[in-house]
């Protein structure tokens, strides 16, 4: 089972509105996949949003699944790394996820990435005043570094394997390459792949641009086989 966290800066997006890329996903990785319609901001501000993804993971295992992966993208690749941490805690025993994929995630809501401004002018969706908003309608007060916030600023040791996807031109493209630093430091399992040309949310462009199709096939065949080798343990 996959759980995808969907994007939309906490303050939008839906589940079905992430049904055509999720299905994608699933369908590469040859597993069922779910997506939580968690709380959004500003009516419902931190930690709403990671308290129905983690309670949505919690019903996950209570329905039996043996082996969950967890997926997001931009701001739900955000959820995904806090609840990876969250569930790769001892107490979790069996229940911890085999793994994680994100797709352009938010990792720093203190938004210090240098790729802010090196990729302000390439990066058509997101500027920073804008982004600046809505990070603060979701924290309504709370602290931009708290680790439940920015996974960038958690303990990492322990997780296990997190790969990650992230197009060249976005300004989150620090947020990837710091967060897979610091992983990678605590002795994660974890890879980016960047790539070239591409801006925030190319994946889901699959059977119009090669790079999406590429990098679909690189999510699939990890999953897939996170999933695998774990159902065989």
């Amino acid at each position: 089972m996959i759980l995808h966290a969907h994007g939309g800066w906490f303050n939008w997006g839906s589940a079905k509105s992430f049904r055509h890329l999720v299905g994608h996903i699933a369908r590469s990785a040859r597993a069922k996949a779910f997506v939580p319609d968690y709380r959004l901001a500003p009516e419902h501000p931190f930690p709403a949003a990671l308290d129905d993804v983690h309670a949505c993971y919690l019903g996950i295992v209570e329905s039996g699944a043996r082996s969950i992966a967890l997926t997001g993208d931009s701001a739900g690749g955000n959820l995904a790394l806090v609840l990876l941490a969250l569930v790769s805690a001892r107490s979790f025993k069996s229940h911890r996820a085999v793994g994680a994929v994100v797709l352009s995630p938010v990792t720093d809501l203190a938004m210090k990435g240098s790729s802010w401004e090196s990729r302000g002018t390439a990066d058509p969706l997101f500027v920073r005043d804008q982004a600046e908003e809505l990070v603060g309608a979701y924290l309504n007060g709370r602290a931009r570094a708290d680790p439940a916030a920015s996974p960038l600023h958690g303990d990492l040791a322990g997780l296990p394997p997190v790969r990650v996807h992230v197009g060249d031109d976005e300004v989150l493209l620090d947020d990837s390459m710091r967060y897979v630093e610091r992983a990678d430091a605590a002795g994660v399992d974890a890879k980016v792949d960047v790539w070239e040309g591409m801006v925030h949310g190319f994946l889901g462009n699959v059977g119009r641009l090669e790079a999406a199709d590429a990098a679909l096939a690189l999510v699939g065949a990890f999953l897939s086989g996170q999933l695998t080798s774990s159902r065989r343990a």
